[in-house]
């Protein structure tokens, strides 16, 4: 008998479901309500497209496992992402001081457009699986019943229609409708919660300049714990030679502007002028792109007392995560590996597989929210949430591990594993780390951002504000 599996979303987090399933059902029908782009262009359905995205080398490893017979990470590189080691290739004033950089790499992070990536993980899953399918199609509700899922209800050029399923899997973004859905199924007991810390996204494109190419990825973090909002700024290089420079800031006076002459004033108002500094003298491309769909949202659905059989909700429509912390896409991507897991040990009609991968896709989004809540609570303004006393405690603990990893690699190396997602938070309770953040750096702090002499050269050549 043909079994079929419903996936409703075709971003990153519904296209590797669909790989997941593909293994295990006939046919996987992957329904969307926007019309999708042939090549990597923005969609309208990705209110976040514009600004930056990092692909953390957890993310990496699991998309890897996903699309069987390519590589992931030469796909998108082929495709012109660029490759960032973050022990030598990145530059970032923290709050604590400047990250040294090591002679070793260390985790390896992709940059490039969410638009390229997007595309290109589409593309792989779709030459790579088997039995997968694309619908333009609007979701209206679930079918089935509070016990077990049967299908959906969607609306496509040709009308309202039932479409049956083995097994359905949410991933249609922060936009999902799944708690109306599952109310509508007599399941009324999700409990949600919100942060919200006004964080307002700004973001330009520019042609990387002559000489420049590479030049260090280079981040100036907000500082959440000086009682004033956040302001921050990273340049990252992306596909087509060019640099994207996003801007980010919280309520109450830090959001960046749309303006291009406020943009730029904006960047050499930062704890430290670089990024200022650097786009001064390069080539804007586009105009400020602004967003502010940029909130924590969590459902807590692996709490939820009955769950019904044969459905799954993963990536944004789970939990979504303040875009500044660069966690959203290795979260989606961990989720979907979590499905193909269970799929391949037990199989698509197995009694309790949906409620069992729920459970362990809430694994990832636990250390992704803890890193993003426990910081955005500080800033004033913000909505949801105040620092409690587990938050004052997990905000001791890190501001003194970050400050022991600007001038320690064992430190350094536990951060670059926890942020990049290779390891879970338990890696910072490994002896080695533990002794090295009770000691305490054993290099002084940095006097400015560690940039090489032809780095310097790079910096002072493309500087016109006389800094």
């Amino acid at each position: 008998m043909s079994r079929r599996a419903v996936v409703i979303g075709a971003g990153l987090a519904g296209m590797l479901a669909a790989a997941a399933l593909s293994a295990v059902a006939d046919e996987v029908v992957v329904l969307d309500r926007d019309d999708l782009p042939e090549g990597p262009e923005h969609r309208k359905g990705l209110p976040q497209g514009r600004h930056a995205h990092l692909l953390m080398a957890g993310g990496l490893a699991a998309m890897e496992d996903l699309v069987p017979g390519v590589s992931m990470r030469k796909h998108l590189l082929a495709a012109g992402a660029h490759e960032i080691p973050l022990g030598s290739g990145m530059v970032a004033l923290t709050p604590e001081g400047w990250f040294r950089r090591w002679r070793h790499p260390g985790p390896r992070m992709l940059t490039c457009t969410r638009a390229l990536l997007d595309w290109a993980v589409r593309g792989a899953v779709l030459d790579n699986s088997t039995g997968v399918v694309i619908r333009k199609a609007r979701v209206l509700e679930l079918t089935g019943s509070r016990q077990r899922v049967t299908g959906v209800r969607l609306s496509s050029a040709a009308g309202e229609e039932d479409l049956a399923a083995d097994f359905v899997v949410d991933a249609s973004g922060r936009g999902s409708r799944i708690v109306t859905w599952l109310a509508g199924l007599g399941v009324d007991d999700v409990r949600e919660r919100t942060v919200d810390a006004g964080l307002v996204n700004a973001t330009r494109l520019y042609r990387t300049p002559e000489g420049a190419g590479r030049f260090p990825l280079t981040i100036v973090q907000a500082d959440p714990y000086q009682g004033r909002p956040g302001r921050s700024g990273m340049v990252l290089p992306i596909e087509g030679d060019r640099w994207m420079v996003s801007l980010a800031g919280t309520r109450g006076g830090g959001e960046p502007p749309s303006d291009p002459d406020a943009f730029l004033r904006y960047t050499l108002d930062l704890p430290d002028p670089i990024v200022g500094r650097l786009i001064s003298g390069a080539e804007p491309l586009t105009d400020v792109h602004v967003s502010r769909s940029t909130s924590n949202h969590r459902r807590y659905l692996e709490k939820v007392r009955s769950w019904p059989e044969r459905l799954v909700v993963l990536g944004d429509a789970l939990a979504t995560f303040n875009p500044a912390y660069g966690q959203g896409m290795s979260v989606a991507a961990l989720g979907a590996r979590e499905l193909d897991r269970e799929l391949r040990r037990s199989g698509l009609g197995t009694p309790g597989l949906a409620r069992r991968v729920q459970r362990r896709a809430a694994r990832s989004v636990d250390a992704a929210w803890t890193m993003a809540v426990s910081q955005d609570v500080w800033y004033p303004g913000t909505r949801g949430g105040s620092p409690g006393i587990a938050d004052r405690l997990v905000t001791a603990c890190t501001r003194r591990m970050i400050r022991t990893a600007t001038g320690s690699y064992p430190a350094a190396s536990a951060v670059w594993d926890v942020t990049s997602m290779t390891a879970g938070p338990t890696r910072l309770l490994r002896p080695s780390t533990v002794l090295a953040t009770l000691s305490g750096p054993p290099l002084p702090a940095a006097v400015g951002a560690p940039l090489t002499e032809d780095e310097r050269a790079v910096l002072r050549r493309l500087d016109r504000t006389g800094g």
